[in-house]
């Protein structure tokens, strides 16, 4: 995330400090003994959560790889970015 704008990287932080706390939140529940239906719709919500901060990641990934790689000298150093990031990709959707 080198290319962020630090108030970019800052939102994404707070973002994924929330999930946290979100998690923690679960934890607390089942100490707690609470219903199983509300720690699945908590649980629920960190899952949703995260896959949005995930999205938000790999759209900023694509962008910076995508905006450098003709700036790469020849087609194999494109390839292997190329190859790297549908690797990203492959693991972002299991």
């Amino acid at each position: 995330m080198q290319n962020l704008p630090e108030e970019e990287k800052k939102r994404l932080v707070n973002r994924m400090a929330r999930i946290v706390g979100h998690a923690n939140k679960v934890k607390t529940m089942i100490m707690d003994d609470y219903d199983c239906n509300d720690i699945l719709v908590q649980m629920a919500a960190v899952r949703a959560a995260l896959t949005s901060l995930s999205k938000l990641i790999l759209e900023n990934h694509i962008r910076d790889c995508m905006s450098g790689l003709y700036e790469q000298e020849t087609e194999e150093e494109q390839r292997k970015t190329l190859e790297g990031l549908m690797d990203v990709m492959n693991q972002f959707v299991k």
